[in-house]
């Protein structure tokens, strides 16, 4: 009999993830699935990078590489930050790691004891949950409303913390519902969070380029909260680098330090030719790449969400950054087609994918179970065809 560990039988598969394999199965059967379930950007790796690679390899990078980085790539990390967020940090304070997400469960895992609470302003992320989880840590969600632009107040954050409160992550722009928090929002939040001296926050900040309305701001450029804020940053969305796998970190030098020493024992350092590309990404002035993938990212956030506020019950509102939309679907539950009936936004995403031949994702694994994630990292062409799609299976509902 195999036997498991209790930490892998209690982790949930990423539901993200697990739509996109879905989606593959029914496509590798021949059916024309139109997938909107992975935040994927559909455009390739700008040039420049790919031939910073190349050179790369024909230069020998190809040992391991320091744990943290390599001195050059972190040094460029520290004069990115100073240049677009005007954060200080030094090449102590900077940890390369193989992807965002594992920036993250670094610092989850050097931060959390079990049954330390960690705070999700939700909709958040799938994997922060379960990396919390991972860690052995207690979630506490905070609700936020469509209304509201899924943002949570600093009333309700003060409202949910306790002594046990050690970590909070989110992200702006976010994902799943494209929300960003303006600077006065922050400050709002930095205020509740310098009363805690013993809370830190992960801010998320992988979708800082894909933004519609103007200036990023990051949690850290406050006086009184930078030493409890860790900045995760990488380079999937903004350079079309998913792939590659690198996310990076700044944070205080003892976490930075922590994050070394987990990194050392798991992965070691990320890939060397992946971090000579991305010296040449972190340079790039001005990026002309990001910014035309910005500018068509916001001609499809426009399509989708004026199609989906055609549909009779769809509730959507209008996400200043990323490339998502989460309509509150919640009016098409207990309807039923062909005796099949809609309890919940995963049966829905179910509906649409086997009826519709649309991947979504339902919105109870980023905490919010009356939404779906609608990605629109895709072809106008096939966003088309995808509202379409979901309009005449959303209508066959009664």
């Amino acid at each position: 009999m195999n036997k498991l560990s209790n930490r892998i039988n209690n982790l949930s598969e990423s539901a993200t993830i697990a739509m996109a394999q879905r989606s593959r199965e029914l496509k590798a059967q021949g059916l024309d699935v139109i997938s909107l379930s992975l935040g994927e950007p559909d455009f390739h790796t700008p040039d420049f990078i790919k031939q910073a690679a190349k050179e790369a390899i024909d230069e020998n990078f190809t040992t391991y590489t320091p744990v943290p980085g390599y001195l050059d790539l972190r040094e460029a990390i520290v004069n990115k930050f100073k240049r677009d967020n005007g954060l200080d940090y030094n090449v102590n304070q900077i940890v390369v790691s193989t992807g965002a997400k594992q920036s993250i469960a670094n610092v989850a895992l050097c931060l959390i004891n079990p049954g330390d609470e960690v705070i999700l302003p939700a909709p958040y992320w799938v994997s922060y949950a379960e990396i919390a989880k991972m860690a052995e840590g207690t979630v506490k969600v905070i609700d936020s409303t469509i209304e509201n632009d899924f943002k949570i107040t600093a009333e309700q954050l003060r409202n949910a913390l306790s002594d046990k409160s050690r970590l909070m992550v989110f992200s702006s722009p976010c994902n799943p519902t494209g929300s960003i928090y303006t600077k006065e929002e922050l400050a709002s939040l930095a205020e509740v969070i310098a009363e805690h001296e013993d809370l830190y926050v992960i801010s998320d900040e992988i979708y800082e380029y894909i933004n519609f309305e103007g200036n990023h701001y990051s949690l850290a450029q406050f006086d009184q909260v930078k030493d409890q804020v860790i900045t995760v940053n990488g380079l999937s969305k903004g350079f079309a680098m998913t792939g590659w796998r690198l996310g990076y970190i700044g944070a205080p030098e003892w976490i930075a330090k922590a994050c070394n020493k987990m990194q050392g024992q798991f992965t070691s350092g990320t890939c060397s030719i992946t971090q000579r590309a991305a010296i040449a990404a972190l340079k790039a002035d001005p990026m002309a790449a990001t910014e035309e993938m910005r500018k068509a990212f916001l001609g499809r956030r426009d399509l989708v969400v004026e199609g989906l506020r055609k549909i009779d019950g769809v509730q959507v509102n209008l996400p200043p950054g990323a490339f998502y939309v989460f309509p509150d679907i919640s009016a098409f539950f207990g309807k039923s087609y062909e005796g099949e009936k809609i309890n919940n936004a995963h049966d829905l995403s179910m509906y649409l994918l086997n009826e519709a031949l649309v991947a979504t994702v339902g919105g109870e694994a980023f905490g919010s179970p009356n939404c779906l994630r609608i990605s629109y990292a895709t072809s106008e062409e096939n966003l088309n065809k995808a509202i379409d799609r979901i309009t005449k299976a959303l209508s066959q509902l009664s």
